[in-house]
């Protein structure tokens, strides 16, 4: 998940290059600004980044410009659209998250509503979303239960030190914001994260 504070100007660009040469194959571009021509004129470099690297990018709050930018998908808050208006514009095989914070019933209505996959969080304490609801472990255990073919997502303060914890109960992909793109080397602290997902499944 980009972040316009750890990635300013052209150093977005970079720091994804190298995200998505570690092995990253999900991007979601987060700029909560008003400047619409800027964020489009990103958001398009961002999409022949993403795929030059046979990787998904995806819109955060912001069906016009997944929309006008032809992204793979859109990822929408509680408070950013209706999920089955978003499906019924994007079409059937663009990739629709949507964030449940700590809430099981959310997460159901959201892929009634036609999620492709369903974020949790915040897990851990968070500078991205600092007033998002705790969220325990459980519940990633509890959403694999009751919606086995749904890909589950892991928000907030995820860190190489805990994003363990989160596959381990569940998470099929972690967002990760400043472990990644605050880190001085962020090719490496990718590659890092891929390996955990790697090791996880080969157990």
């Amino acid at each position: 998940m980009t972040d316009t504070l750890l990635t300013p100007g052209a150093h977005l660009f970079q720091a994804v290059e190298a995200a998505l040469a570690g092995g990253c194959r999900w991007v979601q571009y987060r700029d909560k600004s008003g400047d619409h021509e800027r964020r489009a004129r990103e958001a398009q470099q961002l999409l022949d980044l993403c795929e030059q690297a046979g990787a998904r990018l995806i819109i955060n709050d912001d069906l016009a410009l997944a929309l006008r930018v032809e992204a793979h998908g859109v990822h929408l808050g509680q408070g950013d659209g209706d999920p089955a208006e978003a499906r019924r514009l994007l079409g059937p095989t663009a990739i629709l998250g949507v964030t449940c914070h700590d809430s099981l019933p959310l997460a159901r209505q959201a892929v009634v509503n036609g999620a492709s996959y369903v974020a949790f969080g915040r897990f851990f304490p968070s500078r991205t979303k600092p007033e998002a609801s705790p969220a325990p472990l459980s519940l990633l255990r509890e959403a694999r239960a009751a919606l086995p073919n749904t890909p589950l997502v892991a928000i907030g303060g995820i860190t190489l030190d805990n994003a363990h914890t989160l596959i381990a109960a569940g998470a099929d992909t972690l967002a990760v914001s400043h472990s990644l793109f605050g880190a001085d080397a962020i090719e490496a602290r990718a590659r890092t994260f891929t390996t955990l997902f790697n090791q996880h499944s080969s157990t």
